[in-house]
């Protein structure tokens, strides 16, 4: 195969896998009913007038399957990381006892399991539509190879590599999804 199209298929490669690591990011974001620091990923303090992630502020503990404990370092930071957590909009309202914020998970009711799901497909979809547009990309430039002397039977070859890869992404992304799904379907 030809060294051009070997460089294509590698860039293409590179940029689904950061496509997957996004997509599995936002999948850790839909909450399980279950407490993990990863639903407060995103959560950016007021720390002496500039954004910083909550995680740099806090140390973020889960005693038990239900419950977040956020310690911050420093104690003033109470009242800014409560404010944070109120607009990050998380669902979950933060319970400020004076040294430590207490989050408590709610248990998921049936209804809004079903519309978890349905964000998670809607996730897994916009995963698939992000590899699909690499592939997209990468076969477009394999066929702008051909001004480079670049044969049509290698052309066709690195297209029929390009999408080998891409069917195996999006397995991946699909696993990934089925995954959420399943804890988020067990009670």
């Amino acid at each position: 195969m030809n060294d051009l199209i070997k460089k294509q298929l590698t860039d293409a490669q590179a940029t689904m896998d950061k496509a997957i690591v996004h997509c599995e990011s936002e999948l850790t974001k839909i909450r399980a009913g279950k407490a993990s620091a990863g639903m407060l990923d995103g959560i950016m303090v007021d720390y002496y007038g500039s954004a910083t992630p909550l995680a740099q502020v806090s140390a973020i503990n889960t005693p038990d399957a239900r419950t977040l404990i956020i310690q911050p370092w420093e104690k003033n930071m109470l009242v800014p990381i409560e404010r944070a957590i109120m607009e990050a909009n998380i669902g979950i309202n933060p319970q400020n006892d004076g040294s430590i914020i207490r989050l408590v998970v709610p248990p998921l009711t049936e209804e809004r399991r079903k519309e978890l799901v349905k964000k998670v497909k809607e996730e897994a979809e916009r995963g698939r539509i992000t590899i699909r547009n690499i592939r997209k990309d990468a076969n477009e430039k394999i066929k702008k190879l051909k001004a480079e002397s670049v044969s049509d039977d290698e052309i066709k070859t690195g297209e029929a590599e390009v999408q080998k890869i891409t069917d195996a992404y999006i397995i991946k992304v699909d696993k990934h999804a089925e995954v959420k799904e399943k804890d988020i379907m067990t009670v």
